[in-house]
Order: C-alpha cells, then sequence, then structure tokens
C-alpha cells in the first residue's frame, strides 16, 4: 500500500509541477495572460503526472545501467531519446482522448515546424526530453527522499487528502459545471 501511496504523491507532484511549467510558458515566455491550464479546476495538469509515472514505471532501471560506446556512456542519450519518444507519444494520446471526451484539446502547435495534426511537434518533443531528463535524473530522486522520510501516517493522511481533492474536482468539472 504505501508504494501505491508513493506513486500517487509523485502523479500529483508532476501534475503540480506541469501546471506551473504550462502556466509559466503562458504568462512569462509568450505573454498570452494567465489561463488555467488543466482540464481540472485545480493546479495540476494530470497528463504531466501520468507522463511522469510512465516515464518512472519504464525508465527508472533502465537509466541506472551502463551502456557504453567505447569509453563513452550513452545511457543518458537513450533515455533522453526514450524520454522524448514516450511523452510525445502520451501527449498525442492525450489529446485524442481530450478530443473524444471534451471536444477539443488544450493546445496547438501548427505554428511549430515538424508538426503532426497540431498535436505534436518536435519542438514541444524535445523540450519534453529535457524536462524528463530534469525529472528522472533530479527531481525524482529528491521525491524519493521526501516520501521515504514520511511516517506511513503522514504519507497516507497526505494522499488521502491530494485524492479526495482530486477526487471532488473531478466530480465538479464533469458533473457539477
Amino acid at each position: 500500500m504505501r508504494k501505491i501511496q508513493e506513486y500517487f504523491l509523485y502523479f500529483m507532484l508532476y501534475s503540480i509541477l506541469g501546471w506551473c511549467y504550462e502556466v509559466f510558458l503562458e504568462v512569462v515566455v509568450y505573454r498570452w495572460g494567465f489561463s488555467n491550464r488543466g482540464v481540472l479546476f485545480g493546479p495540476y495538469c494530470v497528463v504531466y503526472g501520468f507522463g511522469a509515472l510512465i516515464l518512472l514505471l519504464s525508465l527508472g532501471k533502465f537509466k541506472e545501467r551502463k551502456i557504453r560506446v567505447g569509453n563513452f556512456s550513452i545511457t543518458p542519450v537513450l533515455v533522453f531519446l526514450a524520454i522524448v519518444v514516450i511523452t510525445t507519444g502520451v501527449e498525442l494520446v492525450a489529446s485524442y482522448i481530450m478530443e473524444y471526451t471534451r471536444g477539443e484539446w488544450l493546445w496547438d502547435y501548427t505554428r511549430f515546424s515538424f508538426n503532426f495534426q497540431g498535436r505534436i511537434a518536435l519542438n514541444p518533443s524535445i523540450r519534453f526530453g529535457i524536462g524528463g531528463m530534469v525529472f528522472l535524473y533530479l527531481l525524482q530522486p529528491l521525491f524519493e527522499k521526501l516520501a521515504k522520510s514520511m511516517s506511513s501516517r503522514v504519507l497516507g493522511a497526505v494522499t488521502g487528502i491530494l485524492a479526495v481533492l482530486l477526487a471532488a474536482d473531478a466530480v465538479y468539472i464533469f458533473f457539477i459545471r
């Protein structure tokens, strides 16, 4: 049960960080002004949470391997390429799910070169690759230390509160609003 709670905590942390990243891009980089960048009311983009869990489960152990060409370790290069492929696939699938459930998806990459239907593009895929490297090599070890430092009781309380908030948010967005 503790492992499930830890993964849920990671899901929420990366969903919140993803929302912060999206808002930063929108407000500071593109200067479009603020809008809620998630499909739910709260400050989280669940696609980032799901993407992070997929990366963690698929590449968490792989990044520890020592794959070399001569004296040069190519593991980080392979991890980066895998992140680009996985996150691009997650984004593409998410766009189709959003279009099916909401009638639209929340981004448009038609202004970028090498885009597919405005759903995915090379530029954001490279950024997700860089972000994924930061996530796997820098943030995740910190978040694991945080989760391990919590007692079972505290972890249960934190994840329970987060789960109730997320569920209430989903009920509000999909059934009440």
